[in-house]
């Protein structure tokens, strides 16, 4: 791990996804209600099944049965239901799509890493109009590891060109913290998505924001100086 520190330049910003630049909570805990309901016949508590949000699907379906058969027919569930109402269900958050263009006027390079699957993860940034924003996307079909693993924060910052500790890495889950953390970037924790602020805290980010606007701000302290011509 590599210490961060308030005072570290930034050049370049990795974005997790659900919960942090798109909000899904409600097609998420549709999609799990749908699936679990349909498979296992039973319906789970909503705490247990947004538990590991932020972690791969395919990871998320083992707390939920023991046969690989069955955690394959969980995610096919999920998934058919999840797709035929993604594009009417996804929307941004307030603030992301003004605070995006603050942060490319500003001279950051960005990205995506998120432990969505990467075409699906596209399309919803097509569809809402910032994909343009972003220059990579790691997806759960990018690498072998994911999220809290640093593996996919340390790909985002090398498609962009950069060391991870030249990064920030912004996110709204525990896994996200950790991920970054480890990779050695700046981390902010997003208070609108899927998690209590307790948790987040736990993980020790370097901030805390509740608005995307305080989000922005908080990054753009971090600012490499611009170099004289």
């Amino acid at each position: 791990m590599t210490d961060t520190n308030e005072s570290t330049a930034v050049r370049a910003i990795l974005f997790d996804n659900d919960g942090t630049l798109v909000d899904t909570h409600d097609l998420l805990l549709a999609s799990f209600r749908h699936a679990t309901h349909k498979v296992l016949g039973s319906a789970l508590p909503d705490e247990v099944l947004m538990a590991k949000v932020g972690q791969p699907l395919a990871v998320q379906m083992r707390d939920f049965s023991d046969d690989p058969a069955v955690q394959n027919e969980l995610l096919r569930v999920y998934r058919e239901f999840n797709h035929a109402h993604h594009d009417e269900a996804v929307t941004l958050f307030p603030g992301v799509r003004d605070g995006l263009e603050r942060l490319r006027e500003a001279g950051f390079s960005m990205g995506v890493v998120t432990s969505k699957m990467s075409p699906l993860a596209k399309h919803g940034l097509e569809i809402l109009g910032v994909a343009e924003y972003f220059d990579c996307l790691v997806g759960a079909n990018s690498c072998e590891h994911h999220k809290p693993h640093p593996e996919p924060v340390e790909l985002g910052a090398k498609l962009l060109g950069m060391s991870a500790s030249e990064c920030a890495f912004v996110g709204d889950s525990p896994f996200d913290m950790e991920a970054g953390r480890e990779a050695g970037c700046i981390t902010a924790a997003v208070l609108w998505g899927m998690f209590p602020e307790t948790r987040l805290a736990a993980e020790r980010p370097t901030h805390a924001c509740g608005t995307f606007d305080e989000l922005v701000d908080a990054l753009l302290s971090h600012r490499e100086p611009r170099r004289a011509r």
